[in-house]
């Protein structure tokens, strides 16, 4: 089997998409999600201009081989763009591999660890009350998991709040829109509002927040030794943990669960935190983290020190990834939960996936490979459109993480 072609499909359904297909002289191909939220075309150009010519000729059954050939060959290794690109490669051949070997992606993974995939909604509100509606209606709908975010008095934006009754999107089309931000505000409110939410819907639902890495070490330990009370299922991105170390004093002071790494892209972002258990739950998924074979890796790793996978899953990757995430979830031990936001039904003209929610869980079928399907000329009726996320500053004018 030889690779003779490939091909990057970028499209809008509401927002960008970058898919791979991967083309055999079989006449088996294989999809690939490489998606990068702002930054769609620099790995679209990336794979085009430098991995595909590489590509052709080569055996795709080769998986681990070609993953080291498109990270160890490069010079210039990691960061967002490469590791995307070398993702989408690497899932588009295990899709290939199982197609070829007529069964689901993962019985290639060793089989079935479990039958269903524990997944967590999304609650927001302009302000509590409405928080507390949503958490609400996720909580109908039968949603055991919920990740909580509200408006904050005093911050007209914050992340995670949509500024409509539409999902949260947090890309915009066109430039940067800033947003505003003040820890002070934030910190004082947090507590009140998951105070209120468990006197609402009692102990049972598991709860979740993200602080999107607007914390220093000791704000976050102090924000996490508060909600202490109120047995979070994890605190995620409490700080933005370039410095790995800043979970050290996290962890000094509070036994909430944290949870890291949405914006990593390889296992060196994870070391110290892994080795020296500072973190609960790994959150790299597997479009930006090296893909399956990579992924592999770092989950085995952090299952000798107790930490669970709990993938980023929002709807600023494709189906693609989200359905080759359940196939992963379904096959490894320790995996804790998956986010999941579902996407706008536009997107199903394009993409059309293999799984079912119910219940608080999703489901995945047999279909052989990852058991998504792309519909080309769908996609060509959704040109891209440049659109960015927002870049935020404290109130004072001072960029700040956003």
């Amino acid at each position: 089997m030889k690779i003779i072609d490939a091909k990057v499909i970028v499209c809008c359904p509401g927002r960008n998409f970058v898919t791979l297909k991967i083309f055999t002289d079989t006449g088996i191909y294989g999809l690939g999600d490489a998606t990068l939220n702002g930054r769609e075309k620099a790995v679209a150009t990336y794979l085009e201009a430098y991995c595909i010519p590489a590509l052709i000729g080569k055996d795709p059954r080769n998986i681990e081989d070609l993953w080291h050939y498109f990270y160890k060959g490069v010079y210039w290794k990691r960061g967002a763009v490469t590791m995307a690109a070398v993702s989408a490669i690497d899932m588009a051949l295990w899709d290939i591999k199982a197609k070829s070997l007529n069964t689901p992606l993962y019985n290639l993974l060793g089989g079935k660890s479990r039958e269903r995939v524990l997944v967590y909604a999304h609650a927001t509100g302009k302000n509590l009350e409405q928080t507390i509606e949503d958490v609400g209606k996720k909580v109908e709908n039968g949603f055991l998991a919920v990740r909580v975010q509200s408006g904050v008095p005093g911050l007209e934006k914050i992340y995670g709040v949509s500024k409509d009754d539409k999902p949260y999107e947090p890309a915009q089309k066109g430039l940067p829109k800033e947003e505003s931000w003040d820890t002070a505000k934030y910190l004082n409110y947090a507590p009140k509002m998951f105070m209120k939410v468990r006197e609402v819907f009692g102990d049972e639902l598991h709860l979740l927040h993200d602080v999107h890495h607007r914390c220093t070490p000791i704000e976050a330990a102090r924000l996490a030794k508060e909600l202490e009370p109120f047995h979070l299922f994890w605190l995620e991105d409490p700080v933005t943990a370039e410095l790995q170390e800043g979970l050290r004093r996290v962890r000094q002071h509070s036994t909430t669960p944290i949870a890291i790494g949405e914006v990593f892209n390889s296992v060196y972002d994870y070391t110290t935190l892994i080795t020296e258990q500072l973190i609960d739950y790994i959150r790299m998924p597997l479009s930006h983290g090296g893909g399956i074979t990579h992924l592999q890796k770092v989950v085995a790793f952090a299952s000798i020190y107790h930490i669970q996978t709990g993938f980023h899953g929002a709807t600023d990757l494709s189906p693609i990834n989200l359905a080759a995430s359940l196939h992963f979830d379904l096959a490894i031990n320790n995996f804790g939960i998956q986010e999941y936001m579902p996407h706008e039904e536009v997107v199903q003209e394009v993409f059309t996936a293999n799984y079912r929610y119910a219940n608080g869980f999703l489901h995945i079928d047999d279909t052989p490979g990852i058991g998504v399907e792309l519909n080309e000329d769908k996609a060509e009726q959704f040109p891209y459109q440049t659109a960015c996320l927002p870049v935020n500053r404290k109130t004072d004018g001072t960029m700040f993480y956003w």
